[in-house]
C-alpha cells in the first residue's frame, strides 16, 4: 500500500492534559441555493433548474478543545470536488485561523442540487462547462468558508454527548442476486426474478449532539450520520432531499437556532427502494416520508445520549493511491461515439453511457492514478469522525467501524473530494453498475479502509 503525505498532515495534532479539557462550540447554516437555470446532478441526462422546493445549505460545526481547532462541514451537493475543497480550506485557514488540515468537508449527495464544474466528463455534458455552473463553482468555496466563519464567531462553552440510534426498515441494498445467476442493480418492485440482497445495509443512526453544558440546557447543534442515498425527490427543483426534511423537523423539537448537520454514510449501494412494497417511492412525499421516520429515530437516541469526555481534539489525514483500471484506444473510441449517439436529452442508453463515461474519465487521466484523501478527527477517547473520498459501498464502512478502537465512529463518505463509486473487491466481479461505473481499480475500497485504520489506531495511541 503506498501512501503520499499530504499538505505536512503527517505529525498528529494532540493536546495532552491531565483532566478533560473544556469544549466550545458554534454552527450555523448559510445558503447555497444556486441561480434557476443551472444544470442538476446525479444522472445521465440533462436537467436545468426551473424552481426551488426547499433551499440547499453549507452547514458548519466548529469543535474547540483547548487551543485547538476543528470544523465539520456539510454541503446538501451531489458531491464534493478537490480543488473545491482545497480552495475552502484555504480561505478557512486564511480568515478564521482553523489549520486546514483540521477541516472536514462532506456532500450529502442530494439528486436535486447543482452540477459542479471539475466533475468530469458526464457532468461536463450536463451543463458543468456552462458559465452559470462556472461562476456558481467559484463561489462556492467562499460560501463554505462563510458558514464555518458564522459558525467561530458563535462559540460557546458546550459539553458533547452522542448515541447510535437504528433503523431497519427505510435503507436496502440495491443489488440483489436474481435466478439466472446474475446480479441485478435495482431489479424492480416484486420482481419475481429476485432471490436476496447481494449485501447487507448499515442500520446505525449515529447522533452526537452539541449543547450548552448548563441546566436548561440548549442545543447548539446535532450531527446525524446515516448511510442512505438521497434520492427521492426527482425533478427539475432545487431539493435537499429526506434530510432537508430531517433537518426542519429536529428543529421544530430542538429549537430553531439548533443547527443539523447530516452527513451520509457508506451508501454507494444502498438506498430507499423497498423492492418487496408495491407503493410508489419517488417524490418529495417520500422525502418526507423518510426524513419524518429518521428523525423519530434521531429523537429515540436522544434518550440515549452518553457524556463524551473531551480530554483533547485531534486531527490526522494520510494521501492513498489508488489505481487505474485499464482501458484500450478501441474502448476509447467506442465510447466516443457511444456518447454522440445517445446524447444527454433523455435516459436511452442508459449502461451504455455509464461505460462510456468511465472509460473517458479514466482514459484522460493519462495513467496517473487517483491520489485521494482519508482523514479522520478524535475529540477525547471515545468520538471519531472519518472521511471517505467517493461514493463506498457499505461493507467497506462497516469494515472500518467493526475495526475501530472509538466507541462511537462517524464516517462520512464524498468527503474532501471524490472519485466516484468504490465498490469493494467483490463486486467488480458480480458487474452491473456501480463496479461498471468506477473509475478505480479493484482493491481500491480495501486501501481506503486500511488507511482509515491505522489513522484511527494512531489516534487513539
Amino acid at each position: 500500500m503506498r501512501y503520499v503525505v499530504a499538505m505536512g498532515l503527517g505529525l498528529i495534532l494532540m493536546i495532552h492534559a491531565a483532566g478533560a479539557q473544556e469544549l466550545a462550540v458554534g454552527a450555523a447554516a448559510v445558503k447555497i441555493t444556486p441561480p434557476l437555470g443551472i444544470g442538476m446532478a446525479g444522472y445521465y441526462f440533462e436537467r436545468g433548474a426551473t424552481g426551488t422546493n426547499d433551499d440547499l445549505y453549507a452547514k458548519a460545526i466548529v469543535v474547540q478543545c483547548g487551543r485547538q481547532r476543528a470544523a465539520l462541514v456539510g454541503l446538501d451537493l451531489i458531491s464534493t470536488t478537490r480543488p473545491m475543497v482545497e480552495a475552502a480550506r484555504a480561505e478557512i485557514q486564511k480568515s478564521v485561523g482553523i489549520p486546514a488540515e483540521n477541516v472536514m468537508i462532506s456532500a450529502t449527495h442530494a439528486h436535486t442540487g447543482p452540477v459542479l464544474v471539475g466533475r468530469g466528463s458526464r457532468e461536463d455534458d450536463q451543463g458543468g462547462e456552462k458559465n452559470i455552473a462556472a461562476e456558481y463553482s467559484a463561489k462556492l468555496p467562499g460560501l463554505v468558508a462563510e458558514a464555518v466563519r458564522l459558525a467561530a464567531s458563535r462559540m460557546q462553552p458546550a459539553r458533547a454527548l452522542a448515541a447510535i440510534g437504528r433503523e431497519e426498515n427505510l435503507s436496502f441494498n440495491r443489488r440483489y442476486f436474481m435466478k439466472d445467476n446474475t446480479v441485478g442493480w435495482n431489479p424492480g418492485k416484486l420482481n419475481p426474478q429476485i432471490v436476496k440482497p447481494a449485501g447487507p445495509i448499515d442500520p446505525d443512526v449515529g447522533v452526537v449532539l452539541f449543547e450548552q453544558p448548563k441546566a436548561p440546557s440548549t442545543a447548539i447543534a446535532t450531527y446525524v450520520n446515516f448511510a442512505m442515498h438521497p434520492d427521492t425527490t426527482g425533478g427539475q427543483l432545487f431539493s435537499a432531499d429526506y434530510p432537508g426534511v430531517l433537518s426542519r423537523l429536529l428543529a421544530g423539537y430542538k429549537g430553531q437556532q439548533m443547527v443539523t448537520l447530516f452527513v451520509n454514510g457508506t451508501c454507494g449501494n444502498i438506498n430507499h427502494v423497498d423492492v418487496n412494497w408495491s407503493n410508489r417511492q419517488h417524490g418529495t412525499d417520500e422525502a418526507t416520508r423518510i426524513g419524518t421516520i429518521l428523525a423519530a429515530d434521531v429523537m429515540r437516541a436522544y434518550r440515549q445520549l452518553a457524556p463524551i469526555t473531551t480530554a483533547s481534539l485531534r486531527s490526522r489525514s494520510v494521501m492513498v493511491r489508488l489505481p487505474l483500471p485499464q482501458v484500450t484506444e478501441q474502448q476509447v473510441e467506442q465510447a466516443r461515439q457511444t456518447v454522440r449517439q445517445y446524447g444527454m436529452k433523455d435516459n436511452r442508453g442508459f449502461m451504455e453511457k455509464v461505460r462510456a463515461y468511465r472509460v473517458l474519465d479514466i482514459a484522460a487521466r493519462q495513467g496517473k492514478p487517483f491520489d485521494v484523501e482519508v482523514q479522520a478527527i478524535a475529540l477525547g477517547d471515545d468520538l471519531a469522525f472519518v472521511s471517505l473520498p467517493g461514493e463506498i459501498f457499505v461493507e467497506l464502512g462497516l469494515a472500518i467501524r467493526k475495526a475501530s478502537p472509538f466507541r462511537y465512529t462517524m464516517i462520512a463518505e464524498l468527503a474532501n473530494g471524490s472519485i466516484g463509486y468504490i465498490p469493494d473487491r467483490k463486486a467488480y466481479d458480480e458487474g452491473n453498475y456501480e463496479p461498471e461505473s468506477a473509475r478505480c481499480a479493484a482493491g481500491s475500497g480495501e486501501m481506503l479502509v486500511e488507511g482509515a485504520g491505522k489513522l484511527l489506531a494512531e489516534l487513539k495511541r
